[in-house]
């Protein structure tokens, strides 16, 4: 494609729908010959397996949206390879005026983007980027003295006291469609095994909405999954987080929450990305951790003979997808009982979580290990006993994902959970006695 046309080019990222998109919104509203593209990241894609489910549900998304446009006679440009390299060559080759994209607060994310500026700034080709995934990102959440809140419960008084109906506004992009660049020729789009990946087994479930106003009496319970299953949708921008934040509003409180958390976890990434790698609280960077490779395997194939860890790591196996209480009780399971790092733990979700999202990720993990900024304390250890009896009394979800449990071929437990629990208790207050202070 080669056009004396002034274009203005749209990046997609983890933003891929074109309703109550912000940034598109104002590509469309401030610009004509508008052409959107997306780019399939090969610094990104490296290091993922040819199966992974993601890629093939990104891929989807991204044809779709490629057929969207092309009805409307414009298109998509998808591309494959690094960012910084394609934008040079289109640069180069194309009659550029700006570039629009919305913001992404990961560490990895920001270097990208920071490279990206550098090269619009130097051929003066003016750059704007725009909030569009969270409602409040950066600053925008402080505590009275100007700092960044290290604890949820205040954090989520002042976004829910900052909060205004006009940040939930919605962004009509339908009504500068005709703002888009018209294609005379569009171009063919990419097979998913140019990309070097193979269509996966495991599909992205549409998010259900049946159970919302019932969220806070069903969330526990992981054979109900009453959970609602926007993680993966939201992590990849197909729903718009402030139309959910409204229907949060409407429907159930406690589900507002859990959408708050994940803008806490992000706020915190985005003040001290050293988190992505290393625990929050300092002083635990000194625990002794346990890396006893056969039975870190073990955990992840879920034959730890405890059933309701089993039964969870068997579910992110095969779906992708894993229930929100019993997310907490594998990784608490790893990170006490078998005393091993949590970033071990965080690395494998981060592989195969369809909902993978950096700043969550790490800081539920960092939540159970008792490392994060507000996280469960050290000394708290969840029984799987104690939670199978309180969450899945009648074994219907264990069963389901343990279909041998009952037999001979269950693996009988890998520890003793009592001796497990005061050696993790130990370590922690080894750790506590070296740095002589409350921990």
């Amino acid at each position: 494609m080669k056009t004396k046309t002034p274009l203005t080019l749209f990046w997609m990222r983890r933003d891929l729908r074109l309703d109550d998109n912000v940034g598109l919104f104002y590509a469309l509203k401030e610009n004509e010959h508008v052409l959107p593209l997306f780019i399939f990241d090969t610094s990104i894609l490296s290091s993922l397996k040819p199966t992974d489910s993601r890629i093939s549900f990104i891929f989807k998304i991204i044809s779709e949206l490629k057929i969207e446009l092309q009805k409307m006679g414009s298109d998509l440009l998808v591309f494959f390879g690094e960012p910084r390299e394609i934008f040079k060559k289109i640069l180069s080759t194309e009659n550029i005026k700006n570039l629009y994209f919305n913001e992404d607060y990961e560490p990895a994310a920001r270097h990208r983007d920071s490279e990206i500026l550098k090269l619009f700034k130097d051929l003066k080709s003016p750059v704007k980027s725009y909030k569009d995934h969270l409602i409040f990102a950066k600053d925008e959440i402080l505590t009275d003295s100007r700092n960044p809140y290290l604890v949820f419960t205040p954090y989520k008084n002042k976004w829910l006291k900052q909060l205004q109906s006009s940040q939930l506004q919605e962004h009509k992009t339908e009504d500068f469609y005709s703002s888009l660049y018209k294609v005379n020729s569009p171009q063919k789009m990419l097979e998913l095994q140019d990309l070097g990946f193979v269509k996966s087994a495991i599909e992205v479930p549409p998010p259900q909405w049946e159970g919302l106003q019932r969220y806070d009496q069903l969330r526990d319970i992981p054979f109900e999954n009453g959970t609602s299953l926007v993680g993966p949708h939201l992590r990849f921008g197909t729903l718009s987080i402030r139309k959910m934040v409204q229907l949060a509003r409407q429907k159930n409180t406690t589900w507002l929450s859990e959408l708050i958390w994940r803008e806490f976890f992000s706020q915190v990434l985005w003040h001290h990305p050293r988190v992505a790698t290393e625990s929050f609280r300092v002083e635990f960077e000194r625990v002794e951790w346990r890396k006893d490779l056969k039975e870190f395997e073990l955990w992840k194939q879920g034959l730890t003979g405890f059933p309701i860890v089993d039964a969870g790591m068997r579910e992110l196996k095969n779906t992708g997808h894993m229930h929100n209480r019993v997310r907490m009780i594998t990784a608490n399971f790893l990170t006490k009982h078998l005393l091993m790092p949590w970033q071990w733990g965080e690395k494998y979700f981060a592989e195969h979580l369809l909902d993978f999202e950096l700043a969550s990720n790490n800081g539920n993990w960092q939540w159970c290990a008792g490392t994060g900024c507000d996280a469960a304390p050290y000394f708290r250890i969840f029984n799987p006993i104690l939670q199978t009896r309180k969450f899945d009394p009648k074994m219907e979800y264990i069963q389901k994902w343990i279909p041998e449990y009952s037999t001979f071929g269950y693996p009988e437990p890998i520890l003793d959970l009592d001796t497990a629990r005061k050696r993790a208790l130990i370590a922690f207050a080894k750790v506590k006695q070296q740095m002589g202070s409350n921990i």
